[in-house]
């Protein structure tokens, strides 16, 4: 597939953003969401029935581009981003005090989430197409809901080393999240390596990836395949029992906070090593 084809994110088509057009190619786009609820606000009234409190609301701004070519498909929100941060919002509790590194960031909507609960969050993506100035500007436009320390900055799969930057940082990231970046095999391969550096430098970590699973028709098959994911599996089954990774699929039946469609071919695994 040409790397110049202009794809176009669906979720647009599916929810009302809001959508506030900055120019031809870029927009800001406000994603509601509903904070989960403390068990403890809830209590009963005089009739001893729950009393539930009414959930508190908030929203995360993003600037993105309207369409891209498939090398800076970063720069649009992806329905993976999404379902990763309904996860973290679900799961809160494990995010909480965390360091947390985000790979292919795109414009930053998961680590802005993820900085709701966590006590750092690193934002990483390549430094194409503005993507890093990007997600800086998203951080500064959201401050008022991030309550924890978000840093930016390069992470390119294919280059052969880490910056000087991350490196320095990598020994005390907990959790490495990342969506949405299954979408070339070659780039895959490179993503691979990179977990398995991650997980070379700190063992005790684990990682979440949340995609969407493309399928196209092929006539040799005479069925719809998902090639980019049934790519990254091989790529994974490959190396994990001689790294020693536990690699799961986790149900998506936890509850939705942000506004979305969440389809059935949406996938999140966790990875980490036994």
């Amino acid at each position: 597939m040409s790397s110049r084809l202009t794809v176009t994110s669906e979720i647009y088509a599916e929810t009302d953003f809001k959508c506030c057009d900055l120019d031809e190619t870029k927009s800001i786009s406000t994603f509601t969401f509903h904070y989960p609820c403390d068990p403890t606000s809830c209590k009963t009234d005089a009739d001893g029935d729950l009393d539930v409190p009414r959930r508190k609301r908030g929203e995360i701004k993003i600037e993105h581009h309207k369409a891209t070519d498939l090398t800076l498909v970063g720069l649009q929100v992806w329905r993976g981003a999404l379902l990763l941060a309904d996860y973290i919002f679900h799961n809160r509790n494990e995010f909480k005090d965390k360091r947390v590194l985000e790979l292919g960031s795109g414009v930053g909507l998961t680590g802005i989430a993820a900085a709701i609960y966590s006590k750092d969050v690193i934002c990483t993506d390549i430094d194409l197409g503005g993507i890093l100035n990007v997600i800086g500007e998203n951080v500064k436009r959201n401050a008022a809901i991030i309550h924890n320390n978000v840093q930016v900055t390069e992470l390119d799969f294919k280059a052969p080393k880490f910056s000087e930057v991350l490196e320095s940082e990598l020994s005390d990231i907990d959790i490495v999240i990342c969506a949405d970046v299954i979408y070339d095999d070659d780039l895959t391969d490179a993503f691979v390596q990179t977990l398995i550096k991650l997980l070379e430098v700190k063992a005790n970590r684990t990682i979440y990836i949340a995609l969407e699973k493309r399928y196209v028709f092929t006539v040799a098959d005479l069925e719809s395949l998902a090639p980019c994911y049934e790519h990254f599996l091989t790529c994974i089954d490959k190396i994990r029992w001689s790294k020693n990774w536990s690699f799961e699929s986790i149900p998506i039946d936890f509850p939705q906070y942000f506004k979305y469609e969440r389809v059935k071919e949406l996938v999140l695994l966790k990875l980490s090593v036994k």
